[in-house]
């Protein structure tokens, strides 16, 4: 009798799948990620060689965030719609073609179209993935899957540093592109082998009044909050930018109340998951990327360090993040998410505090990296408990959407961070001669405020108990 033989063979096949899928789809995302840091060390050298003006080089690093941002509820429904591995395999198509233009680029213009084809493509890619990964997994398998697809957000970003330092000393910045072009040639070839067709579902139709609304809206909110951290928060810019986002937002609001099929139905856009797993994402992205970049600055401004160095220094940053991210992971079937959420952020806060201490004479060993490292190991959590609680009550044909809108929230709150904190040590980067420490401080203390802040919400926001499940659907994998 060899039929029980043969159903643990196709059982372990399709287990190890599954896993092959999630290696796949994490390199996807880590493409993404790594590519709103990577531009940001590479910048001087881009415009050395292509004689860009400061206004362009901006652009280069924003145009990006802008799109990718702004398209991702977009590319959340289209993924719900036409299908979840066609919306990730056109997606990777459009970002592997567009990073490739972006490497080759010779003038400004080619490059900035070639970086929003990169966030047209990922907008695409990303909530798609995130679809793919929360119907192939389930139970606790899918808390450890989304604690390494959370550790990818996090700890991408401080890689992309370290990269970017890499690969401008070494083969020249085109490389911060290229090497987005193999691994993208490789996803696409292997994906369609790994995850089944998408389910034939029944014709719906797009939201288009509410696709562009949210889209364009999200657009002009990353924008002004951008323009908030260059030109300041009372710039005509930047207050017509948020402005008109608020004026779009609730226009979007009007819209899904009236039309038939919504981009999203507000009671699962207002339920409880959705909002309190989004604003874990919001603060947690914001509070680690404002870090990322006043430690960065500190690094190369104050200090004096290469670019290399710096990133180099951002290592144990990342390696903090992922070991966060499987805790997370692992206490969150146990404990529920709100305990992780309060604990992690009172964690973050403690680092940052920590780093209000720093001084130029101390050794960055001793004065920079153990508040930072306990920061990160604060950070990594929360993204497991934002995503799990956001997608743990969303129905089957909405988790497309739903990944679109916690990206999303990842994009703002990376952007609000940002803003912030460069607002804040703008002061200590625009005094004469030596830079002053005092704005660095004042940085580091907002974001400790800001996590103690975090930490008191989530304590009544997030739902107490653990994390149930969605059924699965979605894509077949042979058993």
């Amino acid at each position: 009798m060899s039929h029980p033989q043969m159903h643990v063979e196709s059982s372990e096949g399709a287990h190890a799948r599954r896993w092959l899928t999630l290696v796949l789809l994490a390199f996807a995302q880590f493409m993404l990620i790594v590519d709103i840091t990577v531009v940001q060390v590479a910048l001087p050298s881009i415009g050395d060689d292509l004689r860009l003006q400061r206004a362009a080089l901006t652009w280069v690093v924003t145009t990006y965030t802008l799109v990718f941002g702004g398209l991702m509820i977009f590319g959340g429904r289209l993924a719900d719609l036409l299908g979840a591995r066609r919306a990730l395999l056109t997606g990777l198509a459009i970002f592997t073609l567009a990073s490739l233009t972006s490497g080759l680029a010779q003038n400004a213009a080619v490059l900035i179209t070639g970086r929003a084809g990169q966030g047209i493509g990922a907008a695409l890619m990303s909530p798609a993935a995130l679809s793919i990964l929360t119907t192939t997994f389930h139970g606790r398998e899918r808390n450890r899957a989304l604690g390494i697809w959370a550790a990818i957000g996090g700890a991408g970003a401080a890689i992309g540093v370290l990269l970017s330092g890499l690969l401008t000393a070494g083969p020249g910045w085109q490389w911060v592109f290229f090497v987005n072009v193999p691994i993208g040639v490789v996803i696409v070839v292997l994906i369609p082998r790994l995850v089944g067709p998408d389910r034939s579902r029944e014709r719906q139709s797009l939201d288009v009044p509410g696709a562009l609304l949210v889209t364009a809206s999200t657009a002009a909110l990353i924008y002004g909050l951008v323009h908030a951290g260059d030109a300041g928060w009372g710039s005509t810019g930047t207050l017509a930018a948020i402005g008109g986002a608020v004026i779009g937002y609730g226009a979007f609001a009007l819209t899904e109340a009236k039309v038939d099929v919504p981009l999203m139905r507000p009671q699962t856009l207002a339920g409880r998951p959705v909002v309190s797993g989004t604003f874990l994402m919001l603060l947690a992205t914001g509070l680690l990327l404002g870090l990322f970049f006043v430690t960065s600055l500190y690094f190369q401004h104050m200090l004096r360090f290469s670019a290399l160095k710096t990133g180099l220094l951002f290592l144990p940053v990342a390696i903090a993040i992922t070991i966060g991210a499987q805790i997370g992971a692992h206490l969150i079937s146990r404990v529920g998410g709100r305990i992780i959420a309060v604990a992690s952020f009172a964690l973050v806060g403690a680092g940052a505090a920590m780093l209000t201490q720093v001084s130029p004479g101390d050794s960055v060993a001793t004065s920079v990296l153990p508040g930072f490292v306990i920061a990160a190991l604060g950070v990594g959590p929360v993204f497991v408990t934002a995503t799990t609680t956001t997608l743990a009550n969303v129905p089957a044909a909405e988790s497309g959407v739903a990944s679109g809108v916690v990206n999303t929230f990842h994009e703002l709150g990376g952007s609000i961070g940002v803003a912030v904190v460069s607002t804040i040590a703008a002061a200590s980067l625009s005094s004469a001669g030596t830079p002053d420490i005092g704005g660095f401080t004042d940085a580091y203390l907002a974001s400790a405020i800001a996590a103690a802040g975090a930490a008191l919400v989530a304590l009544v926001l997030v739902p107490a108990g653990k994390p149930q499940p969605v059924a699965g659907h979605g894509h077949g994998h042979a058993h």
